[in-house]
């Protein structure tokens, strides 16, 4: 798949994963994608827990009140470490964002699906506590979203987008 095409077909996947294994292999290179993307002032702030073992995911899906996450065949953490990399200013909402839409074309690119959970972990600090528990994440780092992701076992619905001409433009706001 080129890159066009896995940017085309990325879509956020809500529906029931096959039973296939992701080997290793798949997930050490979604992995390095994640960590491929650019970074702030090269702070590097976003950093990626690939996780396999079933109970652990069956785990975070408890934590997301989400037991039907529980039969993703692999799932990816997302941490950051807000540090100022310039000014005081922290870049690393933009690395972590940068990284997850790395990892997102990688699911894509090698037959996979899934769906971006953030605001769900980030919203109530009790989720983001007990991922760190579970995943043992050092109280310096915040857990910032989780990817369940597999072999879909169906078609997922695709979000509508509104048409370019309304969102893209040339030379200014509004020209087409």
């Amino acid at each position: 798949m080129t890159l066009f095409e896995a940017i085309s077909e990325r879509y956020s996947f809500r529906g029931e994963f096959k039973k296939d294994a992701v080997p290793r292999s798949d997930l050490q290179k979604i992995l390095e994608a994640g960590l491929a993307a650019p970074s702030g002032c090269n702070a590097q702030t976003a950093y990626l827990i690939g996780i396999d073992d079933s109970e652990i995911i069956k785990s975070a899906a408890g934590i997301l009140g989400k037991k039907s996450l529980g039969e993703a065949p692999a799932g990816i953490c997302v941490v950051t470490h807000a540090i100022p990399s310039y000014r005081d200013m922290c870049f690393n909402i933009q690395d972590y964002s940068a990284a997850i839409e790395n990892i997102l074309l990688a699911i894509t690119a090698l037959g996979y699906a899934t769906c971006w959970y953030e605001g769900v972990i980030t919203s109530e600090k009790e989720r983001q506590k007990a991922f760190s528990q579970l995943l043992n994440i050092p109280d310096e780092f915040d857990v910032v979203a989780w990817l369940p992701f597999g072999k879909p076992a169906a078609a997922g619905r695709r979000a509508v987008h509104l048409p370019f001409e309304k969102r893209a433009f040339y030379n200014s706001f509004g020209n087409k």
